[in-house]
């Protein structure tokens, strides 16, 4: 065999150097696919190795005349001739074909959707499967693409600096522009004509004046039609899908351009689409992290087509089904593609957009010149500032009603500018231009999509459900055990006691005061004995001045080489809360898994905690760089800087020059917290050998597969308490289900009246803590008076009630991508009023959460979408026949809860605590739609135990109503099983009940006629097997 490949290889060797004068070398002659052995710095066969470029129309070789020795020949005769090819065929032809059999050289066939066509000077790429070599016919070719390399001329990167300047503005054209289709060509500070128009670009000013408010505007610099910058060389099929070379044609603003740009493009799966562009000649910076599924064939019959011009830069994702253009680069703006500066913008179908987070603002984004910068910084949360996290994600409701997604998997510091066009603009400062597109339809669909990619939710444990208690100012064990034990006597259910960094010795991680919180461990086992938990506070750095041989972090870290770096090579010194010197565990370095289990399972074996909240992680620092400073380089002062916090990467961080094992830190400061988790949730298992439940205050994409998060240092006000909505719903698209506020609110100081409706609506954050500053009031609901609790005691009941249908729906969401709170456009997709709503929201598509969000409010007129509402608390009925607003009561001691017609709600009567509340019986609340039918589910595990979905240690029951009939019915009946059934509540029937029989066996019942609603109790029914309950 290996013989046979030579010889193949031999023979299109011979056929490659069998080239003439008036010859050309093309990529289209050659197969594009590398092996991924010969790759082993990247992550997917998206090719970013150096590789030599041609076109038959640019960078060609012509090659020298040959001479030619003149021979004189014989003339064979026709019969010799035709023997000759018969032989041939026989011995040469038919035995290659088989080879090629043998090697799947032959089994490449394109199917006729297959192809690239001219229409309209626009290059549709078609989608169906292509062919994908084997590895065995892959490593045949290494060999062939080796020779070849040899014979195709070598493009530079370097020739760059040669390149011509921009032509001149074409000013014509350029007043014929209106305001919205105007892509900001100057970004930077110090724009003028003369600058300005040295890019090419035309200056402008706006007549209109600029509010001193606005961030941003029209630009006066911008971009004039058809500016260009790159134009493509070839366009090539894969395997995948296609590949694409666009070469620069004239200089940019920044330094060092990338001279070939390659548009890798993959048909991933039916709805997403993988466009990636990277340099063509050398690896750049891709984060490692979240792992990305390797995708290396095409998908056959895709909802997208890929559109091509090779005329004009950029391309077009046209959505088949209604032919809406959802993402258009077209010579837009301008494709910039620099060692320190990449952008790319499009104009989007539809002003509705969402995500692109961690920010402040309302659900759905302004397009009027808003900027989102994301660079993870310790930051009080306001508007028009980077915060904790970074997620490059948007989603747009389309006109038609559906949905679709756009993700920038890059971790580099960023602005995503969103303009009226309406159009989007990327700015990354590094890595590559790495997106996805998810086609929906639906919105659920978008984030299934997304989380396809970064990762599906974990599953929390049960307990981690209920309500938790924390405040930094406890400075004594005594101090936690009042607070903890009043919330208790009030008879407010409570799951979880926090501390703070208070705890700790000297604030240094992984250490106790000895004095203040000696008994500690002897508190935590008696939370333990009443069935309660306790999770203290991690920060991501250890002290870095403790006398040697006293504080192990150090010491350990130090023996383990396993501490962030400086440029110099030794470990990066800050400041955060130790009392001397501060330095980071670097959490990428595969050491730092040995060490950070190490470090928490000395901490666990002091007292037995439960979770962990690791905070700090941005990663924070009290000063801006090290206790020396950042050295001058470019990465401390990029030719862009984003509108980062501080004007400076490095402000109240680390030096962008650190240097950590995954990168320099100006590539990877994004995925700090992020990789913190990752290993945080792995040590904890390993430890507890238990479901881990981790909260983080940093987060990047893809962190809810392992951690929660909290929205940070927010202020005690109404502003703050209603701009936590949006943040929670967006952080739901974010795949990060289990997020919540601190419930008060954090700094300053709180209000019985606030503190009364935020209690009220934390009780419906998907995670509910009531936490405060140390300079602040005591904020817990007991300190906040009778109303307070009385309110916190009734809002945390429904809560605690509904734990059955909160848990299934985290089963869900780990299983399905399902969001947990959501908002009301998610379910609504078609009532375009549902689009701008964020001051109500839904847990799951059956429950409608209506917050009171001013204060001396006790009335709202919230918009009920069509269908039937009940009150979770009267069963009275709201009947929406096409959507409205109703006026509703909303006393000071309740929050407005509703029960969507078509949903059966499982439920428990609500106890102290969560396991408690699970050792009740099943309640069944079925709330019938327009035909008097609904459904519903309900997930059963131990509440703890690690994969106990993947190894089927769990029940799973499903609920139909129908008419005069509720069912239930066994998915799935595991080693783990619900209680038995013990109530069941009907809503929506319309007529007097005379009977009721329970799996044929007659049942006393009571049927309300002025709510009309069919009440079962008393029963004690295994769902082992169906339970059938008819009424007539």
């Amino acid at each position: 065999m290996t013989r046979i490949r030579d010889l193949l290889v031999s023979l299109r060797t011979k056929r490659v150097r069998q080239l003439y004068k008036s010859d050309t070398v093309s990529f289209d002659a050659f197969c594009n696919d590398n092996s991924i052995e010969e790759l082993p710095k990247i992550k997917e066969s998206s090719l970013t190795s150096s590789q030599s470029t041609t076109s038959k129309t640019d960078n060609y070789e012509r090659f020298s005349d040959a001479k030619v020795e003149d021979t004189s020949c014989f003339r064979p005769s026709l019969v010799t001739a035709a023997l000759l090819l018969l032989l041939m065929a026989v011995f040469i032809v038919l035995p290659i074909i088989y080879l090629l059999h043998c090697f799947d050289l032959l089994h490449a066939h394109w199917n006729n959707d297959i192809h690239v066509t001219s229409h309209k000077n626009e290059l549709f790429m078609k989608d169906e499967i292509h062919y994908s070599p084997s590895v065995l016919t892959r490593q045949n070719l290494d060999q062939l693409q080796r020779d070849v390399a040899q014979v195709l001329p070598t493009i530079k990167n370097e020739f760059i600096s040669k390149l011509p300047p921009p032509p001149a503005p074409d000013y014509k054209q350029c007043k014929r522009l209106s305001d919205e289709l105007k892509f900001d060509c100057y970004p930077e500070n110090g724009a003028s004509v003369s600058a300005c128009e040295a890019r090419g670009c035309c200056w402008i000013p706006t007549k209109k004046k600029v509010k001193l408010n606005d961030t941003l505007d029209v630009p006066y610099c911008f971009y004039p039609p058809k500016y260009g910058g790159y134009r493509y060389l070839n366009v090539t099929k894969t395997a995948y899908g296609l590949d694409a070379y666009m070469k620069r044609t004239f200089a940019s603003p920044y330094p060092r351009d990338i001279g070939i740009v390659k548009m890798v493009v993959k048909f991933e799966t039916d709805t997403r689409l993988h466009v990636k562009l990277i340099d063509a000649s050398h690896t750049r910076f891709e984060p490692p992290y979240p792992e990305v599924p390797i995708v290396d064939r095409a998908w056959a019959n895709t909802t997208y087509s890929i559109i091509i011009d090779p005329s004009k830069s950029g391309f077009k994702v046209l959505r088949k089904s209604d032919k809406t253009v959802i993402f258009n680069s077209m010579n837009i703006g301008a494709l910039i593609f620099s060692n320190q500066f990449l952008q790319l913008s499009a104009v989007l179908p539809s002003h509705y957009i969402y995500g692109l987070g961690e920010h402040r603002s309302r659900l759905l984004l302004s397009t009027k010149w808003q900027r989102f910068t994301m660079f993870n910084v310790d930051q009080l949360p306001v508007e028009n500032s980077n915060l904790y996290g970074t997620h490059p994600l948007y989603l747009v409701m389309e006109p038609a009603g559906s949905a679709h997604g756009v993700f920038l998997l890059n971790s580099n510091a960023m602005d995503v500018i969103l303009q009226p066009t309406p159009a989007v603009t990327f700015r990354p400062i590094g890595g590559v231009l790495d997106l996805y597109f998810f086609l929906g339809p639906s919105p659920a669909n978008v984030v299934q999509q997304y989380t396809d990619i970064v990762g599906r939710p974990f599953m929390p444990p049960h307990w981690g459900l209920g309500f938790h208690l924390c405040r930094f100012g406890y400075k004594s064990l005594n101090d936690t055990r009042t607070v903890w034990k009043r919330t208790i006597d009030a008879g407010i259910p409570l799951d979880v006691q926090w501390n703070d960094l208070d705890y700790m010795s000297s604030n240094n991680d992984f250490t106790y005061n000895r004095t203040a919180f000696k008994d500690l461990p002897k508190f935590v086992n008696e939370l333990h004995s009443l069935n309660m938990r306790y999770i203290p506070l991690i920060d991501a750095g250890v002290s870095g001045s403790e006398p040697p041989g006293t504080y192990p972090p150090y010491d350990k870290g130090l023996e383990m080489n396993i501490f962030v770096k400086n440029s110099s090579g030794l470990p990066f010194i800050g400041k955060v809360w130790n009392r001397g010197t501060t330095v980071w565990p670097d959490f990428t370095h595969p050491n730092t898994v040995d060490y950070w289990t190490s470090m928490l399972r000395g901490l666990h074996d002091s007292f037995p905690f439960d979770g962990a909240w690791i905070d700090m992680n941005e990663p924070s620092n009290f000063l801006s760089g090290s206790t020396t400073g950042c050295p001058d380089s470019p990465l401390e002062q990029p030719p862009y800087t984003p509108s980062v916090q501080g004007g400076q990467l490095n402000y109240k961080t680390m030096c962008m020059t650190a240097q950590q094992y995954a990168g320099l830190h100006y590539n990877v400061h994004n995925l700090f917290g992020f990789t913190e988790a990752i290993i945080t949730n792995f040590a904890m298992a390993e430890i507890r050998g238990k479901r881990p439940f981790i909260i983080s205050r940093s987060s990047f994409s893809g962190l809810g597969h392992y951690a929660g998060h909290w929205s940070g240092d927010v202020y005690s006000t109404w502003k703050d308490m209603k701009l936590s909505i949006p943040e929670l719903l967006s952080f739901g698209l974010f795949g990060v289900p289990l997020m919540g506020a601190d419930i008060c609110g954090f700094n300053g100081n709180t209000t019985a009246p606030l503190c009364n409706r935020w209690m009220q609506l934390g009780a419906f954050y998907p995670f509910s803590r009531n936490h405060n500053t140390d300079d602040g009031i005591a904020q817990d609901p007991v300190a906040m008076g009778p109303g307070v609790v009385d309110s916190s005691r009734k809002a945390l009941k429904v809560r605690y009630a509904l734990l059955p249908y909160l848990y299934t729906l985290f089963w869900r969401a780990h299983t399905q991508a399902d969001t947990v709170a959501r908002p009301l456009f998610f379910e609504f997709t078609n009532d375009t009023k549902t689009y701008e709503i964020d001051d109500q929201f839904l847990w799951g598509s059956g429950l409608m959460i209506t917050p009171v969000l001013e204060e001396n409010v006790v009335s709202l007129t919230p918009y009920f979408p069509i269908g039937l509402w009940y009150n979770y608390y009267t069963y009275d009925i709201i009947a929406s026949a096409a959507g409205a607003r109703f006026n509703i009561s909303a006393p000071l001691d309740n929050i407005p809860v509703f029960i969507r017609g078509g949903t059966v709600l499982p439920q428990q009567t609500p106890a102290a605590n969560t396991v408690q509340t699970r050792s009740s019986k099943i309640q069944l609340l079925a709330a019938g739609d327009w035909h008097g039918e609904a459904m519903g589910h309900l997930y059963w595990d131990d509440g703890e135990s690690l994969n106990s979905v993947e190894e089927l240690k769990f029940s799973l029951l499903n609920f139909t109503l129908g008419p005069g009939e509720l069912r239930t019915s066994v998915m799935w009946w595991g080693s783990e099983q619900p209680p038995n059934l013990g109530k069941v509540t009907v809503l929506g029937v319309s007529s007097p009940v005379s009977s009721v029989t329970v799996n044929q066996i007659v049942q006393s019942f009571a049927y309300n006629t002025i709510s009309k609603f069919l009440l079962i109790d008393n029963l004690n029914v295994t769902m082992k097997n169906s339970v059938v309950i008819n009424w007539k």
